[in-house]
């Protein structure tokens, strides 16, 4: 029987990698025979995520252009000629139905490739100022799915669907899971409980905010999950040998962290932002100030216009997160109103409606061979 074939490329940090599996979890419950492959950057997070998450993946010698003269700069030619070459094999072997490209470098010669193949192509943007790759690839593409409006201005407006950016499914069901989330984590029920989410490759300025914030947090009599990031876990492991803070450089768990969480402080970016809305957490973002054109800054500007979530800048850190972040945990009314009105935010159907928009360019001679063989 024919199956389905998909290629999902996305990935430097888990804002790209984790909508691309959203994605393919989505895809293969419409389709459970469907094939799946994943194309990343050798060397990056996906190489461990996707298989982890149940994909094959493969690698592309590929890595973006520095601001500073480096040797990686000077190979940047040579990478991109032997990604394009790869690409095209990878194309030519699997033959996808449809290729998806949810930004990072991997997937601008991968769906470059696939769109001179004459291979239907979507791109998925979940910031309000798309990256590099996916400008480029825009003029191709067939459909962009974006998360913000007024986007036409970098892509084609006859191409934009606004779809939401796609979320893990266990995110939407966490409402029941406080009691296992306690006993996972170890956590004291009768205690608040504070997440600190710096990223899927951490923050080392939220790192430094929370060490010095440490002292203040006990004194509220609260616990701490601190997700510090992989660069930084050997620099703040030492501190979750106090009482009541737990030290991680990665969360694999994220919907029982989430359930367990009472207030969350994170960066801002687009697919934390989306997630966050979903599980409906009073939320303190620091947006990351070092990104293209100060977007996580406009990402949560998005919320906190809507009076949903609460936000401070780097800069103003030394001076004003301790008063905003004692205001909110001592005001259990701010907590359950920041709370609803994020709630009111989320796009619960992101991934439902992306994957509608794929299966409508899958080519109708593999859907006739689909329907002319069910499963």
């Amino acid at each position: 029987m024919r199956q389905l074939k998909f290629i999902l490329s996305g990935g430097g940090t888990g804002g790209h990698i984790y909508p691309a599996i959203a994605i393919a979890n989505e895809l293969r419950q419409r389709f459970p025979d469907c094939e799946i492959l994943f194309v990343g950057a050798k060397d990056k997070m996906e190489m461990q995520k996707v298989p982890q998450a149940g994909y094959p993946i493969k690698g592309l010698w590929i890595a973006g252009i520095q601001r500073r003269l480096t040797l990686d700069n000077s190979l940047f030619p040579l990478k991109l000629i032997d990604s394009l070459l790869k690409s095209r094999t990878i194309i030519k072997d699997f033959k996808p139905d449809v290729v998806i490209g949810t930004g990072g470098f991997a997937s601008g010669p991968l769906l470059r490739v696939a769109g001179i193949a004459k291979i239907p192509t979507v791109i998925q943007e979940q910031n309000s100022f798309p990256g590099i790759t996916n400008r480029w690839l825009s003029a191709k593409a067939n459909k962009i799915c974006v998360a913000y409006e007024n986007l036409e201005r970098f892509f084609p407006k006859d191409k934009i669907i606004f779809t939401g950016n796609p979320v893990r499914q266990d995110l939407l069901g966490i409402d029941g899971l406080r009691e296992e989330a306690i006993r996972h984590f170890n956590l004291s029920p009768d205690k608040k409980t504070i997440l600190v989410l710096g990223g899927s490759l951490g923050s080392a300025r939220i790192n430094q905010l929370i060490a010095k914030e440490l002292l203040n947090f006990a004194s509220q009599n609260v616990q701490v999950i601190w997700q510090c990031g992989k660069f930084y876990y050997e620099q703040y492991r030492h501190f979750g040998e106090k009482d009541d803070v737990q030290v991680m450089a990665f969360i694999d768990r994220m919907d029982l962290v989430y359930a367990a969480a009472d207030v969350v402080i994170s960066r801002s970016g687009a697919s934390s932002v989306s997630e966050l809305c979903i599980v409906g957490k009073p939320v303190i973002f620091i947006p990351s100030p070092n990104v293209a054109e100060d977007h996580q800054t406009k990402n949560a500007r998005s919320i906190v216009d809507q009076e949903a979530a609460l936000m401070i800048r780097e800069a103003e850190l030394d001076t004003q997160f301790t008063n905003l972040f004692n205001s909110l945990l001592s005001d259990e009314n701010k907590q359950s109103v920041l709370s609803e009105k994020i709630k009111k935010l989320a796009k619960v159907n992101a991934t439902k409606d992306i994957v509608n928009e794929i299966i409508k360019l899958i080519p109708a001679s593999a859907m006739q061979s689909l329907s002319n063989n069910p499963s």
